[in-house]
């Protein structure tokens, strides 16, 4: 199994015929939820399996910030679906998405205290080890934290990823959507996180509305997005970029745009 490399997009079936057709791609990342754990998989992601083009399945539903324990069927189902693409890895959000029965429908952040990092550390062991290959964490953009944190963001992030062993998903969108909305620097934080855990990265874009910075993945990638990028792999250059649209598809012309900006941004060879 090949880990991801380059530059990648995030599958979409709104999106299948225009990833299909872009001819340097070597890895995609689809919603975990919506690939089947049995029975035919999509046919463009067979086509991309055929092409040698690295999936990675990316769950959005485990809640491993909950205080419950995690699903062990929606465990099971993320095994299974990286099993059928031959992942090299999953991914997931430090986040939780129920609590007493009740769904929230979003990704919801965490507070940062010593409670919440035994939380999702208990909740990744119970994941990895039905997992058949390493999980990647991804921290989430939030509008507000939690009053009487006890760890900033990166020492949050760090214990939970030395606790863990996991790889870490850095969202690159997050980091600047999050350090705009808290007035903060987010070269920062990127100098206190350990970049040599980083499996991949996702870039995407956003908006002002209402004095905040929404990471909306339907928007086009910010400038200040893309001199992230830059920033970032001056430190240390992620093995993987993939691009994130979830919504509001733009043309073409525009998709490979955004993907040929991603890759000079990194260094990375063009896939159009």
């Amino acid at each position: 199994m090949t880990g991801p490399s380059g530059v990648g997009i995030g599958w979409r079936p709104e999106i299948a015929g225009f990833v299909a057709e872009l001819p340097g791609l070597r890895f995609v990342e689809v919603v975990a939820e919506g690939v089947p754990a049995s029975g035919p998989l999509p046919t463009g992601l067979t086509q991309l399996r055929e092409r040698a083009v690295t999936v990675v399945p990316h769950g959005v539903r485990l809640s491993l910030g909950g205080a419950e324990p995690v699903d062990p069927a929606r465990v099971a189902h993320l095994a299974a679906v990286a099993q059928r693409l031959d992942a090299p890895l999953v991914s997931e959000h430090i986040a939780f998405v129920r609590a007493g029965g009740l769904e929230a429908g979003h990704l919801l952040p965490l507070p940062r205290s010593r409670e919440a990092v035994d939380a999702v550390c208990a909740n990744v062991a119970r994941a990895q080890a039905e997992l058949p290959v390493p999980i990647a964490l991804e921290p989430i953009a939030a509008l507000v934290d939690w009053p009487d944190d006890e760890l900033d963001e990166a020492d949050f992030l760090t214990e939970i990823l030395d606790r863990t062993g996991a790889l870490l998903l850095l969202d690159v969108a997050n980091v600047h959507a999050n350090a705009r909305n808290r007035g903060v620097d987010p070269l920062a934080l990127l100098d206190r996180l350990p970049l040599e855990r980083v499996a991949y990265a996702h870039v995407a874009g956003g908006a002002e509305h209402g004095g905040f910075y929404h990471d909306t993945h339907t928007d086009p990638v910010p400038t200040a997005v893309l001199e992230l990028v830059g920033a970032l792999c001056a430190r240390r250059r992620p093995p993987a970029l993939l691009l994130e649209r979830d919504g509001h598809y733009p043309p073409a012309a525009d998709l490979r745009a955004e993907l040929d900006a991603l890759a000079a941004a990194a260094g990375f060879p063009a896939v159009t």
